[in-house]
C-alpha cells in the first residue's frame, strides 16, 4: 500500500469517484485498490468530523446518462455529492459503447462522450466540493495546434471544462503537453507512464541484455523523440529516430500521406530495440517502422505505446508477429481494451489502476504528487534487479509511493 507518513493532511472532502460508462472497468478496479488502503490505514483518530465516511465499501457514485432515441440526453447522479471531493473517469476513446439513434444502433464518439462529462459535471449542480477530471486521453489531443483556418477543440476543451468549475484536469502522455498553456493558472497533470512500461515488459521478458551493445530504443517520428530519450538514459543505451517523409502534395484522411521512413541513428543489426510512442491507432506507421528495422537486421522489436487503438483491428499484427516483425506489443490500460486483445501471444497490458488510485488518495488529502510524478528511483530500482536476475520481484514495492 501507499506510504500513509505522506498523508499527514485531512482530507479536503468525502471522496468520490464517478466512472464514466466508459471506464467502468479501470474505475472498479481504482476503486478497489482505496478501499483496501483506507480500511488498512483507518485509525481511531480517523472518528473525527473531518474522517466522516473516510473508510467505506465503495467510493463509487452512482451515475448515468440516458439517451432519448432521437439521440438526446441527460446527466444524472443517483445519490448526493454536497461536499464531495469528486473524481471523474472517462475514456473518450471507447468505440465499443452504442446507443439507439433513431432505431438504429451508433458506437458513441469522443464528441459523445465529452458531452457525457459534461452533463454529469452539470448534474452536480455546483454542491461537490471540488471537480477532478481523470481523462487519460485528452480529447481532442490531436488537434493541439493550428497550420492553418482550424479549429483548436483541445485548448476548448479545456477552457470549458474549467468554465464549468473543474479544478484538476489529469491526462496520460498527451500529444503535446503545452497545450495546458490555454488553462495555465489552473490544474493541469500530464502523466507519463514510463514505470509501468518498463515493469511490464522486464517482467514479461527474461532474456533482455540492458547495455547498448544488445539493446536500442526508437522514436519513430521526430515527435516521440523525447520519450525515447527518457526510455533509454534508464537502461543507459542509444537512441534511434525516423524521419517521416510525407507527400505535402495530397490530403488524406485529414492528413498528409507518409511516403517512407528513413532511418536516422546507430546500426541496429543484432540488437533488440524498444519503439516508443504515445498512441498505436491504425498501427500502420508503427509496423512500418518495424519492417525496416527489421529489414537492418535487428534481432527483436518491441512496440510501447500509452494508448493501444487498434483502429484497423489486430489481424496486421497477427501477421507480422507471425512473420517475425514484432516481438511483443504492451500498452497500458486506461482506455478501452477489447476483449480478443487480451488473448494475443504478442500482447502485454502494463495497468495503471493502482497508479490512478494513489493519485486520487493524494489529491484528496491535497498531497504533494512530486514523489509520483518523478519515477527515476522506482525505475533505477527495477533495472538494477533486473540486472542481477533477469527478473523482477512481483512484491516489491516502491521507495516512495507503493506503486
Amino acid at each position: 500500500m501507499p506510504d500513509s507518513s505522506k498523508l499527514i493532511t485531512v482530507p479536503v472532502g468525502r471522496l468520490g469517484i464517478i466512472p464514466m460508462k466508459s471506464c467502468e472497468a479501470l474505475g472498479q478496479k481504482v476503486d478497489n485498490y482505496l478501499v483496501r488502503w483506507r480500511q488498512e490505514r483507518s485509525k481511531p483518530e480517523n472518528t473525527d468530523l473531518h474522517f466522516n465516511g473516510y473508510e467505506r465499501d465503495t467510493y463509487i457514485v452512482k451515475s448515468e446518462c440516458p439517451r432519448f432515441a432521437s439521440g438526446e440526453a441527460k446527466g444524472t447522479i443517483k445519490e448526493s455529492v454536497r461536499g464531495t471531493d469528486l473524481y471523474i473517469l472517462v475514456d473518450v476513446i471507447n468505440s465499443s459503447i452504442e446507443y439507439n439513434l433513431s432505431g438504429r444502433m451508433v458506437p458513441m464518439s469522443p464528441d459523445d462522450h465529452f458531452q457525457d462529462l459534461k452533463r454529469v459535471i452539470a448534474a452536480a449542480a455546483g454542491k461537490a466540493s471540488r471537480i477532478n477530471v481523470i481523462m487519460p486521453f485528452l480529447y481532442e489531443s490531436r488537434q493541439h495546434k493550428r497550420t492553418n483556418r482550424e479549429s483548436l477543440d483541445c485548448a476548448l476543451a479545456l477552457q470549458e471544462l474549467m468554465s464549468y468549475g473543474v479544478t484538476n484536469i489529469i491526462t496520460f502522455d498527451a500529444h503535446d503537453p503545452r497545450v495546458q498553456n490555454a488553462i495555465p493558472v489552473s490544474g493541469f497533470e500530464n502523466i507519463m507512464p514510463t514505470y509501468q512500461f518498463i515493469k511490464s515488459l522486464l517482467k514479461s521478458t527474461p532474456d533482455l541484455e540492458l547495455d547498448k551493445e544488445h539493446l536500442m530504443v526508437i522514436s519513430p517520428d521526430e515527435g516521440a523523440m523525447h520519450r525515447a530519450i527518457y526510455f533509454a538514459n534508464h537502461f543507459g543505451v542509444d537512441v534511434g529516430m525516423f524521419y517521416k517523409r510525407r507527400d505535402y502534395s495530397k490530403v488524406v484522411n485529414g492528413k498528409n500521406p507518409i511516403v517512407k521512413h528513413e532511418f536516422l541513428g546507430d546500426d541496429v543489426k543484432d540488437k533488440d530495440v524498444i519503439i516508443i510512442d504515445d498512441m498505436i491507432a491504425s498501427g500502420e506507421s508503427m509496423l512500418d517502422v518495424a519492417k525496416k528495422l527489421k529489414s537492418l537486421h535487428a534481432k527483436r522489436v518491441f512496440c510501447l505505446s500509452t494508448f493501444g487503438l487498434f483502429t484497423a483491428g489486430l489481424e496486421d499484427f497477427d501477421q507480422a508477429h507471425k512473420d517475425g516483425i514484432i516481438e511483443k506489443v504492451i500498452t497500458t490500460n486506461v482506455t478501452y481494451q477489447r476483449p480478443d486483445l487480451l488473448t494475443r501471444p504478442w500482447y502485454e497490458s502494463a495497468d495503471m489502476s493502482k497508479y490512478i488510485a494513489i493519485i486520487i488518495d493524494h489529491l484528496n488529502h491535497d498531497a504533494s504528487l512530486s514523489d509520483l510524478l518523478d519515477p527515476r528511483e522506482r525505475i533505477q530500482t527495477r533495472v538494477n534487479e533486473y540486472r542481477q536476475t533477469h527478473t523482477i520481484s512481483p512484491n516489491y514495492t516502491a521507495p516512495t509511493s507503493g506503486i
